[in-house]
């Protein structure tokens, strides 16, 4: 089976395209308006994209009538917005969230959610999440697709600190992935949740380079 997704439509009852771009990060993120209207909602089109300094990217379909994401537009007028690891244990919330709420109804109310605030802005965070980044606005890039959903508004941010709960870290300061069970978003309506890892290291890479690209001090 192949076919042009530009010009035909998909020969199965589901279009295949997210169904194969998997497992993909969730950025649940918060924000706060300009009014003080606290919002948050996850995205599956949220990436890191390097870290040197760490930088952070989401991208947000318009709604049918037009109208841009909470998100976007408190990110551009506060500056600010914090992204919340979505994990097993709060997967009922982060699904709450997803929720097509009035601008002026705030998303951690729906879901019964403990706050707790960033250092650097009063950007609400999801208390009960095990790692937060605070991520300073830098710019939106809008793409236009072939609806008003098609069209885009890519987010791109500076991740200016970041907490880790220290119950997540092992004893030689790593995160402990498979006790947090961090969840991903596959396709249709379907989400995946990591319980074991694996390593691999790339041959013939020297050791300060690969150490330096994943993150130990070079």
């Amino acid at each position: 089976m192949k076919y042009n997704p530009p010009t035909e439509k998909s020969p199965l009852p589901y279009t295949p395209f997210k169904a194969l771009t998997v497992p993909r990060p969730i950025g649940w993120l918060s924000s706060i308006s300009s009014d003080g209207i606290e919002n948050l909602a996850p995205y599956s089109q949220w990436q890191n994209l390097t870290f040197d300094p760490p930088m952070v990217m989401f991208s947000a379909n318009q709604y049918p009538d037009g109208r841009r994401k909470d998100s976007v537009v408190n990110a551009e007028e506060t500056g600010w917005f914090v992204w919340n690891m979505a994990t097993w244990d709060l997967r009922d919330a982060v699904n709450i969230s997803a929720m097509a709420l009035p601008s002026d109804e705030s998303e951690f109310e729906r879901a019964g959610l403990e706050r707790s605030y960033a250092d650097l802005s009063n950007t609400p965070m999801v208390a009960a999440s095990p790692a937060h980044f605070e991520c300073r606005y830098h710019s939106t890039h809008r793409l236009v697709g072939y609806s008003n959903v098609g069209t885009i508004d890519v987010v791109y941010a500076t991740v200016e600190r970041i907490h880790i709960d220290d119950k997540f870290l092992t004893a030689d300061g790593k995160l402990d992935v498979p006790r947090v069970k961090p969840i991903a978003r596959m396709g249709y309506y379907d989400y995946t949740v990591v319980t074991e890892t694996f390593e691999m290291r790339i041959p013939g890479a020297s050791a300060e380079a690969a150490d330096g690209l994943e993150g130990a001090p070079g």
